[in-house]
């Protein structure tokens, strides 16, 4: 049975929910990527944060990067998925919430993340 944690990046990097959207926007740009997990103080997952969650929450609403935290934009209850699951599950998953980035947890904590195309390479 593959799992999550067989096809997950285990080098998932968080921004903090007290982060500035401009600190997040380069972390974006110095890791490539167009999303990353939002964890708190505790390292628990509290949401994700996108590219575009940047340019339509923050910057088209004419706020400022530098005083808008990642905490601010965090909304809803993210989705996410056991380490342990069932590649199946976390396809279910992506699928039945229509998301293309799947966080990945353990004992409540982040340990990797899931794309689209990791599920296509496996």
């Amino acid at each position: 049975m593959t799992t999550a944690r067989d096809i997950m990046h285990t080098d998932a990097t968080c921004v903090g929910i007290h982060e500035t959207i401009s600190a997040a926007a380069q972390h974006m740009r110095d890791l490539g990527v167009g999303a990353l997990p939002i964890c708190g103080d505790d390292d628990r997952l509290h949401g994700m944060l996108t590219d575009r969650d940047i340019v339509v929450g923050c910057v088209a609403k004419g706020h400022d990067p530098a005083k808008v935290t990642a905490g601010d934009l965090a909304q809803g209850t993210p989705r996410w998925i056991e380490a342990d699951a069932d590649v199946n599950a976390v396809l279910e998953e992506m699928q039945n919430h229509r998301i293309r980035r799947l966080p990945v947890v353990e004992n409540k904590k982040l340990v990797g993340m899931i794309s689209e195309a990791d599920l296509a390479q496996h």
